[in-house]
């Protein structure tokens, strides 16, 4: 834990610079902290129980080490994905509402539904005034750039953005 911890510190230090530098502070900060706190995973790897959960724990870092470190490979990334699994957390609260999709159309609607709702939010865009824009539009839609159009980063759409 006080190596994770250092790794934090080092991203509360960096975290108004800009992306090249960033990358350049992980490099040089963060990186010979994840090369030592690898080097502590393999050494004690070898010393729990093959069935325990900090066995298994200490593989799946190992297995997953360079997803791990690639935050040090660009500024614009976050050492945590806590941002994504707030984002999609109304989103998972709401699967019990899937239980009531009593068809695969029904479900494939609801799943349509809830992604464009999450992709507004994500965008800065009024879910509500996104869905509305996209059903009085889509009808229209003959070719695949008229449904690129209807995509919320698409900047006609900045009047619908949040307050």
């Amino acid at each position: 834990m006080g190596k994770i911890r250092k790794l934090y510190a080092i991203e509360k230090r960096i975290e108004t610079l800009p992306a090249e530098e960033k990358t350049r502070q992980r490099q040089q900060l963060a990186q010979p902290v994840l090369d030592d706190l690898k080097a502590w995973l393999e050494k004690n790897s070898t010393r729990v129980l093959r069935d325990s959960l900090t066995y298994k724990a200490i593989q799946y870092t190992l297995n997953q080490w360079d997803l791990l470190t690639g935050y040090c490979q660009d500024g614009k990334l976050h050492i945590s994905n806590v941002l994504a699994e707030n984002a999609i957390r109304p989103f998972a609260v709401g699967r019990k509402n899937w239980l009531f999709a009593d068809t695969p159309r029904g479900a494939k609607a609801s799943a349509t539904v809830y992604s464009l709702i999450e992709t507004a939010k994500a965008n800065g865009i009024e879910p509500f005034a996104y869905l509305n824009h996209v059903l009085q539009h889509i009808g229209n839609a003959k070719m695949v750039e008229d449904v690129e159009a209807l995509l919320p980063w698409n900047t006609s759409l900045n009047k619908m953005q949040k307050g």
